[in-house]
């Protein structure tokens, strides 16, 4: 019969024909037959199912023996015996080179008809040692799925004892050796499935034996904490996590975090590899396993693990949002990682190139699942937002990606990043600065921020940029007796020639630091300036004067170098005068009294008052970016031709009022409208810069810089319980003040008074208005007529004999942007240019003008962007618009520069000829030193950090690049299918992509 089936079998009939004559076979072997038969007949069904070359002569074969192990069961037990199952497994079946892949899909046909035999504890004893010797012997994925099919169907089979805890150890390894070599999304699936039967014996082993769950842990973490050169293992480890029950969580993160012989680099590898498995498309729990160990080398401090896996991984879990099938745990993680990276802009800054593409993404696939994902994820950035504000230019795209999504409450945010930091001690994550392996493409250098010193860094930054008071500053002279200054100059000497990215300003905070503020704790950048600015002169009063240079180089005449001489270095920079008069209103008398200032405190005025039409007796003009040309005709000056003018002060002649004039951009010649700072008669499509002048004036709505200087200068009512005590009437009487600037600062700082008490809540509350701020200002400074001549005679200012007012042109050059709702919190940086003389060195000095083209134009000037260590290029536009975008960032302090050829003319020259015979501020020999050797310790810090490094990054795991799927996803729109970023149904080169 075996030779009839055979030959039916290996005939050309049709299959139907075949089909029918081997079922008369098979239906005749249901009879009884002799041993000799039935082994004949067993041999040739054997051979069919194990060599077989087509599916039908295997489906022949299995059928064959289905019915002998049915119908013939003692012959069959005798030949599925011990001796045959050994030669089977051990030498295979078939010819060398050609062995038969179905030996266990046989064995496991086989087994089901001798479970009952005597044989039957002998094959399993064998077949226990077997399979562990195939494990050992790292099968293919789908040999291992076969003997993990085999011992799930047959448990009898599975190693006991010692043997059981080595085979689960065994299949670990094995796993981690699995690699699908297909990219087809069948072949995939296949292999899914294969993984999922091995991980499924793995839990059913554990679960009949839990004492094997921690030693196979201890094999897995072996396997991917490895640092030895080889082949990453497979990311079907993370099959295996999976069924690890989550109450052995807590005990297994603290034995691995407090295991001293895992050295940091194998614990950075294994946590690495465990972050490639958010890709696992299976897998369940593992991001909270994934938590759960990065908590856990949190709470043992290891921070410097964290920051590396942070960063180098960071991007590639965020990528993993475009899949639906990993997006859930890939998005946890993500929310960990960042939510607790609070000490560094790094990680998040990381994301910010991929989130506009990642959010268009997920808007077109309009899931349940995506919009889940964009309402996360616009919480997150918005957490990242509030914890590292100060970066307008590069949040701008983000925040315009997620403009639309909802935007979590202060409290929210608080919480989020109050329950995931790291550790809630910020000194003990001092000493992990952002790593910044160059310097700035600025050439600037930042400063560290040294726990909540932003507000410091922001005003050294300011005063740094104003360049005529740095070179003074570096100028200073060995043995000045001015310890502070001294500090100062050494700071700035290294901001201007170190070759460190960003430099520690430590020993200057502690030399600068107020003795009231609180250590660690966040302060008034406002305050600071102040405290700052009178030490130094204080200082410089007792010691000796830096300016001794110019009286030997016989610049100035004996009676200007008197005045200059005897001014500080700080009133000369940043002094200037301001008379109070006070005008009785019964008796007409008016007393005056002249002080000093380094800044002017601008309050904003009450909400009902209209500002546009208030009046003034002083004139401030907003000019935008424009050629500032001296006027016409010098000698001719009149107040506003808009605004009815007020009656003049009796008993001041020479104090004839000016109202309020703010222009916009207007043509040589042409008058400007000044309610709204709009040019009303340019074309406007023939100047490229007129949108952005636009922007340097304030919309009718808003409040401007030179509204709140016209309310600082607008004259106040003293009556009620402010009345005055006239001394020529001798009682109280009503009376009105007001404020002139009699001398303009080189400097101009103004400080808006943002921050109010509220009696409600008994807390200072920050005015969150939008400021408009001019990059051109003219300041009025009242004049004697003596100066009113002198200045006309020179033709160098808008003044007019016996006026008693003329105009000071400022240029801004820097803004101290104070990102938050409270003074007691929040973020300081800021935005600064260097600020130069517009008239060149070749400009007759007998005020002739020289063509606008040969002046600099206002926005030609680079402004860079300070943000503690970071330094970037940026723009007036972003300086006008980042309230705008950013509502709780505002303008708080503002640094300008006077204009030459005013009043302070003289000390414009002779800073201009002193910078000219000098050039640059050479610095004394110790101080140059210092910097050479710093520079020298900083190169060998980098050498040695290389070094340090390239251990670590060759020790993380190397993964698929992860820009491969965004980049995907950018450049096939029409993709569709399951795990592609638009669908639910599956690309098969986008889910290889996803999985390996």
């Amino acid at each position: 019969m075996d030779k009839i089936l055979e030959a039916v079998v290996m005939s050309s009939y049709p299959n139907n024909v075949k089909q029918g004559l081997v079922r008369r076979v098979i239906e005749a072997a249901k009879q009884p037959m002799d041993s000799e038969q039935c082994w004949s007949m067993l041999e040739l069904s054997t051979k069919l199912y194990l060599t077989g070359d087509t599916k039908y002569k295997r489906e022949v074969g299995k059928e064959v023996l289905e019915v002998y192990g049915h119908y013939h069961p003692e012959e069959f037990e005798e030949f599925f015996n011990v001796r045959f199952l050994l030669s089977l497994l051990q030498e295979g079946y078939g010819p060398l080179g050609k062995r038969s892949h179905y030996v266990l899909d046989y064995i496991q046909l086989g087994l089901q008809f001798v479970l009952e035999s005597p044989s039957a504890n002998s094959i399993f004893s064998l077949l226990r040692i077997e399979v562990l010797r195939k494990i050992c012997e790292r099968p293919s994925p789908k040999q291992c799925a076969k003997i993990s099919k085999l011992l799930t169907q047959h448990p009898q089979c599975i190693p006991t004892g010692k043997h059981q805890l080595l085979f689960c150890q065994q299949l670990i390894r094995c796993i981690g050796h699995f690699q699908c070599v297909s990219e087809g999304e069948e072949e995939i699936m296949e292999f899914l499935e294969q993984v999922n039967k091995v991980s499924g014996l793995l839990q059913r082993i554990w679960r009949t034996q839990t004492s094997t769950i921690l030693p196979s842990l201890k094999e897995l973490f072996t396997i991917i904490s490895s640092t030895e050169e080889q082949e990453a293992p497979s990311n079907a480890l993370a099959s295996v996590v999976q069924f690890v029950p989550l109450e052995l969580m807590d005990g297994v993160i603290r034995n691995l975090t407090n295991d001293d012989s895992i050295t940091d680099v194998q614990m950075m590898m294994a946590i690495g590899r465990m972050i490639d498995w958010v890709s696992w498309p299976l897998g369940k729990n593992i991001d909270k396993w994934i938590i759960a160990l990065l908590k856990g080398l949190a709470a043992v401090k290891k921070f410097s693990i964290l920051i590396e896996v942070t960063l180098s991984k960071i991007e590639k879990v965020f990528s993993k949002l475009l899949y639906p099938i990993v997006r859930e745990g890939a998005l946890s993680v993500l929310q960990y990682m960042l939510l607790s990276f609070q000490h560094s802009h790094e990680a998040f800054h990381l994301l910010l190139p991929h989130i506009p593409r990642l959010v268009a993404s997920l808007r077109k696939e309009d899931s349940n699942s995506a919009t889940s994902c964009l309402e996360q994820l616009a919480e997150l950035i918005h957490c990242m937002f509030f914890r590292f504000s100060g970066f307008p230019d590069l949040y701008e795209p983000v925040l315009e990606a997620v403009k639309a999504l909802p935007i979590p409450n202060e409290d929210r945010i608080k919480h989020l990043l109050g329950q995931n930091a790291w550790t809630s001690q910020k000194n003990e994550l001092a000493c992990f600065y952002p790593r910044l392996a160059s310097k700035s493409e600025t050439g600037k250098i930042g400063l560290i921020n040294l726990g909540n010193t932003c507000y410091m860094n922001s005003i050294i930054q300011s005063l740094f940029m104003a360049s005529d008071f740095r070179h003074s500053v570096l100028n200073l002279t060995e043995g000045n007796s001015q310890p502070l200054m001294t500090k100062l100059q050494w700071l700035f000497a290294f901001l201007e020639h170190s070759q460190r990215p960003a430099i520690s300003p430590e020993s200057f905070l502690s030399a600068s630091w107020p003795p009231w503020f609180t250590p660690g704790a966040q302060q008034d950048c406002s305050e600071y300036l102040k405290y700052l600015l009178d030490r130094l002169h204080e200082e410089e009063k007792t010691g000796k004067r830096i300016y001794q240079k110019l009286k030997e180089s016989s610049l100035m005449s004996q009676a200007v170098e008197h005045h200059y001489l005897n001014k500080t270095l700080i009133e000369k920079m940043f002094g200037g005068k301001m008379m109070t008069k006070i005008r009785c209103l019964k008796c007409l008398n008016v007393s005056s009294r002249e002080e000093a200032f380094t800044d002017l405190s601008l309050a904003f005025p009450p909400s009902d008052r209209n500002m546009r039409g208030s009046t003034s007796i002083l004139p401030v003009e907003e000019i935008g970016p424009q050629f500032i040309e001296p006027p016409e005709n010098a000698g001719q000056l009149t107040g506003s031709p808009w605004i009815p003018r007020k009656a003049p002060m009796a008993a001041d002649p020479a104090a004839l009022p000016m109202l309020v004039e703010t222009l916009g951009f207007q043509e040589p010649g042409e008058a400007a409208n000044p309610l709204t700072g709009n040019d009303t008669g340019m074309d406007k499509a023939k100047d490229p810069l007129l949108a952005l002048g636009e922007q340097a004036c304030a919309p009718k709505d808003s409040r401007s810089v030179p509204d709140l200087i016209n309310y600082f200068l607008s004259p106040e009512r003293l009556t009620a319980e402010n009345k005055y005590h006239c001394e020529k009437c001798a009682s109280l009487q009503d009376a009105e003040k007001v404020a002139e600037l009699t001398e303009g600062p080189h400097y101009l700082i103004l400080t808006l008074l943002r921050f109010s008490f509220d009696p409600r809540t008994m807390k200072r509350k920050k005015i969150l208005d939008n400021v408009s701020i001019p990059v051109v200002l003219k300041l009025p400074i009242l004049v004697s007529p003596e100066e009113t001549e002198e200045v006309c005679r020179c033709g160098k200012d808008s003044a007019a004999p016996g006026s008693g007012f003329m105009s000071v042109v400022y240029d801004l050059c820097s803004v101290v942007v104070h990102s938050g709702i409270s003074s007691e919190s929040g973020h300081y940086y800021c935005y600064s240019r260097e600020c130069t003389d517009t008239v060149p060195h070749g400009q007759p000095r007998d005020g002739t003008p020289k063509p606008a083209s040969d002046k600099q134009l206002d926005f030609e000037i680079q402004w860079y962007l300070f943000n503690d260590t970071r330094v970037s290029f940026s723009s007036f536009e972003s300086v006008s618009n980042v309230t705008s975008f950013f509502p709780k960032d505002t303008a708080y302090v503002l640094f300008y520069r006077q204009r030459p050829g005013r009043k302070s003319c003289l000390l414009h020259e002779a800073l201009a000829e002193a910078s000219r015979l000098h050039g640059e501020p050479s610095l004394h020999k110790d101080l140059m030193e210092a910097i050479s050797k710093d520079n020298i310790l900083y190169l060998q810090e980098q050498e040695k950090e290389a070094r340090n490094r390239a251990a670590y990054i060759s020790a993380l795991p190397k993964s698929p690049l992860w820009w491969r799927d965004l980049d995907r996803d950018k450049d096939d729109d029409s993709s569709s299918g399951g795990c592609s970023p638009a669908a639910g149904g599956g690309g098969s080169g986008s889910f290889h992509g996803l999985v390996f």
